[in-house]
């Protein structure tokens, strides 16, 4: 690397950090290494539809990302601030002159629940969806699933599943919460006319080889147990003895700018503005990658970086592949009582995870091409948050 260069490691190359490392290269004088565990981009709100029909739900690299990126198959190990220097798993070293942290999110490990380990089937990664799939094609189509938690990737999951003609519960302690009281209406008589059996105000007590226990003692038959209550992120930021919240992620101010390192800048679901983090979704993931690049550009120029804002106008979800529905909602990621549904919903909801990739490529070939509005004013008075060192 010439030694005028600027190096930027991109951690991760999911939706934010993909967005990321594009808008970086607007500089000719920055060079872009992004590292990720795959050598491929996980489509993740597609990855209930690859369980079923076998769809990768992935985007290679060279569609997605800038030609000028360096891409390294790897993961982070630990990141030393002081020394600007990242480990990875494979023995590496990377140095480098800002690091951009979007590892993203995974599934929540189910604490205290006996069995869950062994036995339960995440879907948040493109690995588990893999393991999932191969699980459901080794069942007969009849097999009771079990679907525990009814998030929105709950309820995606088990509309996917009931529509390919799957025998489906989905087990929750209510059905959509982040949904307008219309809404979750709309999302129920869906869910059932697909044959889904809801069971609302439960929660899982055991998961065994093939059945369920929940809390009030009752047993069910579950040849498969999908687990999507909750979702939790990497623990790099806080093994790195970098500042987190109480999952884990990353706490910066609203420029999203480390706490602690004015070198580090966060993006995504493992980032957490003054500890109080956005919605995990591409919905908030795309522009905060967009302005943590922004931010790092600034820093390079010497220029005061600009509060990063977010508006969350929206939740959409696939109902299978006939139905879905939009709940609109306030740019403060507050519910309206106003939904799209039905095949409308299903056709916003299609174009929403096309454009994802699409708005990513435009930028891959154009970068700063990707517009970000803004959201409404955030508080700067910080959140409780648990420190990692």
């Amino acid at each position: 690397m010439p030694t005028n260069q600027i190096h930027v490691v991109v951690l991760g190359g999911g939706y934010a950090g993909v967005m990321a490392a594009n808008r970086l290269e607007t500089r000719d004088d920055v060079t872009v290494t992004l590292v990720n565990p795959r050598p491929h981009f996980v489509e993740r709100i597609r990855l209930h539809q690859m369980v079923v029909d076998g769809d990768p739900a992935t985007q290679t690299f060279t569609t997605v990302l800038n030609s000028g990126v360096h891409v390294v198959v790897d993961s982070a190990e630990h990141i030393d601030a002081a020394a600007r220097r990242v480990r990875l798993a494979s023995g590496s070293v990377l140095d480098y002159d800002y690091l951009i942290y979007a590892v993203g999110s995974t599934s929540a490990t189910p604490a205290g629940v006996p069995g869950a380990a062994e036995f339960a089937y995440p879907i948040s990664e493109w690995e588990q969806a893999q393991r999932l799939r191969a699980r459901l094609a080794g069942l007969p189509p009849r097999a009771p699933v079990v679907v525990v938690g009814a998030g929105l990737t709950g309820i995606e999951a088990a509309a996917e599943f009931a529509e390919a003609g799957r025998t489906v519960t989905l087990v929750s302690s209510i059905i959509a919460p982040s949904l307008s009281t219309p809404a979750r209406r709309s999302v129920t008589r869906r869910l059932r006319k697909l044959g889904v059996t809801l069971i609302e105000r439960s929660t899982i007590a055991a998961v065994g080889p093939g059945h369920v226990v929940l809390d009030d003692g009752r047993t069910l038959a579950s040849e498969a147990t999908v687990w999507t209550a909750g979702f939790g992120v990497p623990a790099l930021a806080a093994a790195s003895g970098l500042t987190t919240d109480g999952i884990g992620r990353l706490v910066t101010d609203e420029t999203l700018t480390s706490v602690d390192d004015e070198r580090i800048v966060a993006a995504g679901d493992a980032s957490a503005p003054s500890g109080q983090p956005y919605r995990m979704s591409c919905q908030a993931g795309l522009p905060l990658g967009a302005q943590a690049a922004a931010t790092v550009l600034a820093r390079i120029t010497g220029d005061v970086p600009a509060n990063a804002t977010v508006p969350m106008t929206g939740q959409c979800i696939s109902l299978g592949r006939r139905a879905g529905t939009v709940q609109l909602q306030r740019p403060d990621d507050t519910p309206i009582n106003v939904y799209l549904g039905g095949r409308t919903g299903a056709w916003v909801k299609e174009q929403v995870c096309r454009y994802t990739v699409k708005w990513l490529a435009g930028e891959a070939v154009k970068p700063g091409s990707y517009k970000t509005l803004k959201g409404p004013a955030r508080t700067t008075e910080p959140a409780d948050v648990a420190a990692a060192s």
